[in-house]
C-alpha cells in the first residue's frame, strides 16, 4: 500500500514537472512570437508555397493527407479556450497550406486537357493565337486553337519554316495545314527541363512541325492595336539598328527574343546577363521610373497646379498606366505580369505616402502571384526575381549598409560616388550568393562574375539603352530619331562585348550535377529564416544554409546518363571528361547531357574513350570504379542483332542500353534499359558504387514526375489507344537477325 502511494506520488510529480515544462515552452513560444509579430505576415507566401509544393510532389493524391492533417490542426487550435498567439499562428498556417494546395489543384483542373496519346500526322485547321519569330533558328512558331478538329487537343504548337510562313498569317487567322504532331515531351533526364509541365498549364496538348504547304483558310478580320503597335516598333527597331543590336533592342522593347543568335544568347547566359533580355522587374522599373520622373517634373513646371494638387499622385497614375501598357505590349507573360503587379503596388504606396519598398510589399506581391498563378512557384523566373528583390531590401535595411549610406551622404561628389559603387558591388555579390543555388538547381550552372558584369550592364541598360531607345521611337515620328538610336546602339554593343568578355574568362562558369532536393530546400528555408526574422533566432538560418551547401558540393556526379528514348548515352569520369554514344547528336541533346553531368567540356568521341570497343552497331565500354569495373553494352544500330549473339553479349555485360525492345534472352547482370523499361522509367542516371561511402543508385525521371497529372493523363490516354497486337509485331520485327556483334 505504501509502495502504491509512493508510485502515485512520483507519477503526480512527473506530470507536474511535465506540465511546468510545457508551460515554460509555451511561454517562450509566446514571447518569441510577440517579438516577431511584425514579421509574421511575411510568412504567408512561404506557407502558401508549402501547400503548392505538396501538390507538386504528390499530385492530387495528396488531398486526403493535406485535409486530413491541416483541418484537424485548424480545428484543434480553434477550440483552445486561451487566446494565445501560437494558436492563432497555427490556425493561419493550416489555413494557408490548404489554400495553397487548393490554388494549384484548382488551376490544374481548370487547364486540364488530355495530351496527344502518340505520334500522329494530321490534316487540320487551326486559329492562330500566338506568333513567335525564331529568326536565329530559321523558324516561326505558332500556337493554334483547333477546337478538337481531327480529334486533336484544343491547342497545339507548330513550327513553320520561313518558306512556309506568309505575312497574312496573323493572330486571329485560320490556317489549314498538315503536321507531324507528338505529345509534349517530358524531361529527358532526371532533373532536366520538363516541357510537359509547362505545356499542361499552357493548355498545349501537342507540338510538331508543319509538312508541305500551309494554306490561309480565313484571314483575320481585324488586327488589335497592341499587335499593330508591336509590328510598328519591330519595323522601326530593325530599320534603325540592323543586325544583333536590333535583335537585342527588339527584346528590350517587345520581349521578342527569337532573333538573337545562339552565340550572343549563350554569352548573355554565361555572364549572368540573360535577365536583361527577359522583360521583368528591371525593364518595368525603368519604364515606371522614367514616366514618374518626367511627369512629376513636367507638372512641377506649372506652379498653380503644383501648389494645389498632389503631383506625386498624378505622376504615379501616369506611371501605372505606362506599366500596364508596357506589360500588354510585351505579351503579358507571367514574369512581366508579376513585375507589373509589384510596380503598381509600389506606386500605390508612393501615392499614399507609405514606404515604397518593403518586405511586406514583396510578400503581398508573392501572395497574389501564388494565388492566381501557383504554377509559377516551380519556375526559376519566380524564384530568381523575388529572391533578388528580397535580398536587396534585407541587405539595405541592415545596420551595416545603412552606416555605409550615411557615411557617403556627408561627403563630396567623388566620395559619394565611391561609396555608391562599393554599395552596388556588395549588393551584387549578395545577390549572386543568393541566386547561385537557384541557378544551380534549375540549370546546373552559374556564372562567377555575374555581380561585376551586372554592375556595368544594369545601369547601362536602365539609364542609357532603354531611355534612348524610347526617345528614338518618339522622335522617329518627326524623322529625328537617328542620334538617339546611335546612342542606344553603342550601349547595346557594349553589353554584347561585356557578355562575351566575361563569359570567356577562366572559370566564368561553375557547373555542378543535379543537387538533392533536400539540399536546395535547406538553403532556401535557411535564407528565408535568416532574412525574415529580427531576433537572434535568425542566426539559426546560417547552419541550415551551410548544411544545404555541403549537400550541393558533395552531390555525386552521375557515371552514366541515358535519355528517355534510349538513343543517347553519356559516360563521365573523375577527371571531368565525358563522352556520348552518338557523335552526331544535336546541340540541345549535347547541352542537356553536359548540364546534367555537371561538366563544362566538349564531349570526347566514343571511339577515343578509354575502355571503349565500338563498331557501327554497338559499343562495349568498361567503366572503371574503385571497387570493380562495370561493363556497359550500348546498342546504337537501327538493325537487330542475332538473338544468340545478343544473348551472349548481354550475359557478359552489367548494363545494356538500347532504344529498341530487346528479347527476353538478353539478360545482363544488372539492368536492361531497353524501350520496354525506358517507357516506364524515362531517362536514367546511374551512380555506380565507389568504395564503402557510395552504395550506388539509379535515378529515374518517373521518380520525380509519376504523380503529376500530365503524366497520368498521358498514360491514361496511351492505355486507351494502345494496341497490343501491333506491339507484339514490333517486338518480332526488332528481334530479327540481320546484324553483327561489336568488334
Amino acid at each position: 500500500m505504501i509502495t502504491l502511494k509512493i508510485s502515485q506520488f512520483k507519477n503526480r510529480l512527473t506530470l507536474k514537472k511535465l506540465r511546468e515544462y510545457l508551460q515554460r515552452a509555451e511561454n517562450n513560444i509566446e514571447t518569441q512570437l510577440a517579438n516577431e509579430s511584425d514579421q509574421l505576415p511575411l510568412w504567408i507566401p512561404a506557407v502558401l508555397a508549402v501547400g503548392i509544393i505538396i501538390w507538386e510532389v504528390f499530385g492530387n493524391a495528396a488531398s486526403w493527407y493535406v485535409f486530413g492533417i491541416a483541418v484537424p490542426l485548424f480545428l484543434a487550435a480553434s477550440v483552445k479556450r486561451d487566446k494565445m498567439r501560437w494558436t492563432f499562428v497555427l490556425k493561419c498556417m493550416a489555413a494557408f497550406v490548404i489554400l495553397g494546395f487548393l490554388a494549384i489543384l484548382v488551376k490544374s483542373a481548370l487547364v486540364a486537357a488530355p495530351p496527344l496519346p502518340q505520334l500522329q500526322i494530321a490534316q487540320f485547321y487551326g486559329r492562330i493565337v500566338k506568333v513567335e519569330q525564331l529568326t536565329a533558328r530559321q523558324k516561326v512558331r505558332f500556337e493554334l486553337e483547333t477546337d478538337g478538329h481531327a480529334g486533336l487537343p484544343r491547342k497545339v504548337r507548330v513550327n513553320l519554316t520561313f518558306e512556309q510562313f506568309k505575312p497574312e498569317f496573323t493572330v486571329g487567322s485560320i490556317i489549314g495545314l498538315r503536321a507531324r504532331l507528338v505529345p509534349p515531351a517530358g524531361p529527358s533526364l532526371p532533373g532536366a527541363y520538363d516541357f510537359a509541365r509547362r505545356a499542361w498549364f499552357a493548355e498545349i496538348g501537342a507540338t510538331g512541325t508543319a509538312l508541305g504547304t500551309v494554306a490561309l483558310y480565313k484571314k483575320s478580320n481585324s488586327v488589335s492595336a497592341l499587335a499593330s503597335t508591336r509590328q510598328w516598333i519591330g519595323a522601326k527597331v530593325e530599320t534603325a539598328l540592323p543586325g544583333q543590336n536590333g535583335a537585342i533592342a527588339l527584346a528590350l522593347a517587345t520581349g521578342e527574343q527569337g532573333k538573337i543568335n545562339a552565340d550572343d544568347a549563350d554569352a548573355m547566359r554565361n555572364s549572368g546577363l540573360a535577365h536583361l533580355l527577359s522583360i521583368s522587374g528591371l525593364h518595368v522599373t525603368a519604364v515606371v521610373g522614367a514616366i514618374f520622373f518626367l511627369m512629376s517634373r513636367v507638372l512641377a513646371l506649372f506652379p498653380y497646379f503644383a501648389l494645389r494638387q498632389p503631383v506625386p499622385v498624378y505622376a504615379a497614375c501616369a506611371a501605372a498606366i505606362g506599366a500596364i501598357c508596357y506589360t500588354l505590349l510585351t505579351g503579358a507573360q507571367v514574369p512581366t505580369l508579376r513585375s507589373c503587379i509589384g510596380a503598381l503596388m509600389i506606386l500605390a504606396a508612393l501615392a499614399l505616402g507609405r514606404d515604397a519598398l518593403s518586405l511586406r510589399l514583396i510578400a503581398f506581391g508573392a501572395t497574389v502571384i501564388l494565388l492566381f498563378w501557383p504554377e509559377a512557384l516551380a519556375g526559376p523566373s519566380f524564384q530568381l526575381s523575388f529572391a533578388a528583390v528580397a535580398t536587396i531590401i534585407v541587405l539595405h535595411d541592415g545596420k551595416w549598409m545603412r552606416s555605409i549610406a550615411l557615411r557617403g551622404a556627408g561627403r563630396g561628389l567623388f566620395h559619394r560616388l565611391l561609396y555608391g559603387l562599393f554599395s552596388l558591388l556588395i549588393t551584387g555579390i549578395a545577390i549572386e550568393l543568393i541566386l547561385a543555388p537557384i541557378a544551380l538547381f534549375h540549370f546546373h550552372k552559374t556564372g562567377l562574375y555575374g555581380a561585376m558584369a551586372n554592375i556595368i550592364a544594369i545601369p547601362l541598360t536602365t539609364f542609357v539603352i532603354m531611355p534612348f531607345e524610347a526617345l528614338g521611337l518618339l522622335f522617329d515620328l518627326i524623322g529625328l530619331g537617328t542620334p538617339f538610336w546611335w546612342v542606344a546602339g553603342q550601349g547595346i554593343s557594349a553589353i554584347i562585348w561585356l557578355a562575351h568578355y566575361v563569359s570567356g574568362l577562366p572559370g566564368a562558369i561553375a557547373m555542378f550535377p543535379a543537387m538533392p532536393n533536400w539540399a536546395f530546400g535547406m538553403i532556401v528555408f535557411g535564407a528565408f529564416w535568416l532574412g525574415i526574422l529580427k531576433s537572434n533566432l535568425r542566426w539559426f538560418g546560417i547552419p541550415l544554409c551551410i548544411f544545404g551547401a555541403v549537400g550541393v558540393i558533395t552531390a555525386p556526379y552521375p557515371d552514366i546518363l541515358v535519355t528517355g528514348d534510349g538513343k543517347h548515352l553519356a559516360i563521365t569520369d573523375t577527371e571531368g571528361r565525358f563522352t556520348i554514344l552518338r557523335s552526331k547528336a544535336g546541340e540541345y541533346i549535347r547541352d542537356t547531357l553536359r548540364e546534367n553531368a555537371g561538366i563544362n567540356a566538349e564531349p570526347i568521341a566514343i571511339e577515343d574513350w578509354p575502355g571503349a570497343d565500338c563498331s557501327l552497331d554497338a559499343c562495349v565500354i568498361n567503366v572503371q570504379k574503385e571497387t570493380r569495373n562495370w561493363t556497359l553494352l550500348a546498342i546504337r544500330t537501327r538493325y537487330s542483332i542475332p538473338a544468340m549473339e545478343l544473348a551472349a553479349a548481354c550475359k557478359r555485360a552489367d548494363i545494356v542500353v538500347s532504344e529498341r525492345w530487346l528479347p527476353y534472352s538478353c539478360k545482363p547482370r544488372w539492368i536492361k534499359a531497353d524501350r520496354n523499361m525506358l517507357e516506364r522509367t524515362g531517362g536514367l542516371a546511374f551512380y555506380l558504387p565507389d568504395g564503402y561511402l557510395s552504395a550506388g543508385k539509379v535515378n529515374a525521371v518517373s521518380q520525380q514526375s509519376r504523380n503529376s497529372p500530365w503524366v497520368k493523363a498521358a498514360n491514361r490516354t496511351l492505355k486507351q489507344t494502345s494496341k497490343p497486337a501491333v506491339q507484339d509485331k514490333m517486338h518480332q520485327k526488332h528481334n530479327k537477325a540481320i546484324s553483327v556483334t561489336p568488334d
